[in-house]
């Protein structure tokens, strides 16, 4: 066959072969990788209660706490026969009990104090006299409205627990001038507190009532006289007033403390004539038992006397606290 002819047919093969085939991009033949070849498996969440066990510590919050001293205080001068320089021979002995309790929760605070005073003096060729004696329990109840004032309610009874007793120029007794709860004052009060720090706090009892008792037989008011402001023939007074009470209680120095309480009590019917009272203590610690103490009372009430009256103590003495 000629030559011509196998060209042609190779060349119709050729063709009809590159006809019948596929054409593909080079890019789409590379194989791409898995996306999430690190395959993680998400569990289902059961959640369940757990109880869990209780602290074998037992640990509380105590709401509590108080503050306790017992002292005594003494005084002794003594002098021979053959001094010249004048002085009688004398020794006083004083006890005291102070208390306070502070409960504190939230917003509500609850105060409980008790001051417990008694001492004697005896001078050479004198009988016994009391120069201390005092009952003083102070309860307080308040409710913070603010940072710094409360609303409050209170209770406080005052009385003493031995005789009052005058004497005459040859210290022979002639008259009896009080006793236990002669008198004796039983106070209410409800109002507001200012109480910037722990140190100091001031009362405004818009809504004061006192009760003023005389329970000793000797002393009830006879023939239209007046005690204590407790008219003739009866035992009970009750009085409603205005009352201020302002305590403070800071160490002004290191081994320095002073304590200080003032009241105001202006019965609404006496406005003009209020009663003060100003008892103040300064402490000064020489060792942890051993204390020397300086002690002042300022008293103006026109019921018991048209003067004010006053009275100045200088004692060293022991003192013990708890917690120390």
């Amino acid at each position: 066959m000629r030559p011509q002819f196998y060209f042609f047919v190779i060349t119709l093969l050729g063709w009809a072969s590159w006809a019948g085939a596929q054409t593909y991009d080079i890019d789409e033949l590379r194989r791409k990788p898995d996306s999430n070849s690190l395959k993680v498996e998400i569990p289902e969440l059961e959640i369940q209660p757990v109880k869990l066990p209780m602290s074998a510590l037992d640990l509380r919050v105590i709401y509590w706490r108080h503050w306790s001293s017992f002292g005594i205080n003494a005084n002794q001068s003594s002098f021979s026969d053959n001094w010249t320089g004048g002085g009688v021979n004398s020794i006083s002995v004083g006890l005291l009990l102070n208390h306070k309790s502070d409960f504190t929760r939230d917003n509500t605070n609850f105060v409980t104090e008790l001051m417990l005073q008694y001492g004697k003096q005896k001078n050479k060729d004198q009988q016994p006299r009391k120069n201390n004696d005092r009952m003083f329990w102070d309860n307080k109840l308040s409710l913070k409205v603010s940072n710094n004032w409360s609303l409050f309610m209170s209770l406080t009874f005052e009385s003493q627990f031995d005789m009052g007793l005058k004497y005459g120029n040859d210290n022979e007794i002639t008259d009896t001038v009080s006793n236990f709860m002669a008198p004796g004052y039983l106070t209410e009060s409800l109002g507001i507190e200012y109480k910037p720090d722990n140190t100091f706090s001031l009362r405004i009892g818009t809504g004061t009532a006192r009760q003023t008792f005389i329970l000793d037989e000797q002393l009830i008011p006879r023939n239209g006289e007046t005690r204590f402001g407790v008219e003739s023939d009866r035992r009970f007074r009750n009085d409603l007033a205005f009352q201020i009470t302002a305590n403070l209680d800071r160490n002004i120095a290191r081994n320095l403390n002073l304590k200080s309480r003032y009241n105001l009590f202006a019965n609404y019917e006496e406005l003009g004539d209020p009663s003060h009272r100003l008892d103040a203590t300064l402490t000064a610690s020489v060792t942890r038992l051993i204390n020397v103490t300086l002690s002042g009372i300022l008293l103006y009430d026109s019921r018991l006397h048209e003067n004010i009256q006053t009275s100045q103590t200088l004692a060293l003495g022991l003192l013990y606290k708890l917690p120390r």
